[in-house]
């Protein structure tokens, strides 16, 4: 006989406790409210690559920058829920660190580091590939005479890392001067040379060889002040007749790197100078390459002259319309326009032909 079914009993479960919500301060009552979390606008503006903090600090206190409708002040804080306009165009800010990009330039004389010259010389931005966001930095400059290793990067938080003066980021020189320096020369090279600007000094000093009256010397510094090196080597009335840049901070110039060529940083070489600068490394894992893509993207390219887009702060000081007028057309001269006469006497010839008129051959030629 079989048994009924019983269904089995469901098991006593304890009662919930009941949810506790903290006091909230009204008005009027003592009490300081939580902080709000963000970060600061000026500073992911300069991680977005629009340029340096103490730039975009220049570009807020315009008043062009608002958000969520209000205009911002310096020291703004904002998060992923602020709407942050440049005008009328929303900016995308990076609230979570990217990978920069690194391009290394081996710069030669006659180029200066500059995005705008009045007098329209031949300026190193204007080689730089396309970049989808912010915009290239020079990390550092050299002068118009003077060549070797430049750097640039979409990271206005590297570009500082490196320029600041406060970092004291080595830089390697190799100079040629006309003659040759002595021993207590050099050694006051190393402890200092009162200057126009304040006292200057090379952090190491030796000769590098040389030929006949030209001599050849490496120098370390650790400031960027404007023709620091040969002002240095002018105090002694030595002139330098040739300088290059070989070394920034970590970053050394690649031998393959010649004259004129550039060259961008594999992603785990960008890693290693964000981890030097103290910098925040990003989470997300590295795009991964095959050996080809890679060995294609890390190649050895000669850039191509363009004319730069305008940064945000560039169109804050000079503003002007983008939209360029079109080149007049160049006069037509003795150049015959077409006339109704001719549209009525083409389509009559087309008539003829396809009424099936009788066509006059080799054959019936000449016959009446």
């Amino acid at each position: 006989m079989a048994r009924p079914f019983k269904a089995p009993k469901s098991p006593i479960r304890p009662p919930r406790a009941p949810k506790v919500t903290p006091p909230t301060v009204e008005d009027g009552e003592e009490g300081v409210p939580a902080p709000r979390e963000g970060q600061r606008l000026h500073k992911l503006l300069a991680m977005a690559g629009f340029g340096s903090r103490r730039d975009m600090e220049a570009l807020i206190e315009t008043g062009r920058i608002t958000i969520n409708g209000q205009v911002a002040q310096v020291g703004a804080v904002v998060d992923e829920h602020d709407v942050v306009r440049m005008d009328s165009r929303i900016l995308h800010l990076p609230f979570e660190a990217e990978l920069p990009q690194v391009l290394l330039y081996h710069k030669p004389e006659g180029e200066i580091v500059s995005q705008d010259d009045p007098e329209g010389r031949a300026t190193v931005f204007d080689k730089l590939p396309r970049i989808k966001q912010g915009k290239w930095i020079a990390v550092g400059r050299l002068d118009m005479n003077t060549s070797g290793l430049l750097m640039f990067t979409n990271s206005g938080e590297l570009a500082n890392r490196f320029m600041h003066p406060r970092y004291e980021v080595e830089r390697e020189y190799a100079v040629r001067i006309l003659g040759e320096l002595t021993e207590e020369q050099m050694a006051q090279l190393k402890h200092g040379i009162e200057l126009e600007d304040g006292p200057a000094n090379f952090e190491s000093i030796f000769p590098n060889g040389g030929e006949g009256a030209n001599k050849w010397y490496q120098v370390v510094i650790k400031e960027g002040r404007n023709r620091e090196v040969r002002r240095l080597f002018e105090a002694f009335h030595l002139p330098v007749s040739r300088l290059m840049r070989v070394r920034f901070g970590p970053v050394a110039l690649p031998p393959r790197l010649k004259r004129g060529t550039m060259l961008k940083l594999e992603q785990k070489q960008v890693v290693a100078l964000l981890e030097w600068a103290g910098l925040p490394v990003p989470r997300k894992p590295l795009k991964q390459m095959s050996p080809h893509d890679r060995d294609r993207a890390t190649r050895v390219f000669t850039p191509k002259v363009r004319k730069q887009r305008r940064s945000l702060l560039d169109t804050v000081n000079n503003p002007v319309d983008t939209q360029q007028e079109r080149p007049a057309r160049a006069p037509t001269g003795n150049r015959r326009i077409r006339q109704d006469s001719d549209l009525k006497q083409a389509s009559m010839q087309n008539a003829r032909i396809n009424s099936g008129a009788k066509k006059r051959t080799d054959r019936n030629r000449g016959r009446g």
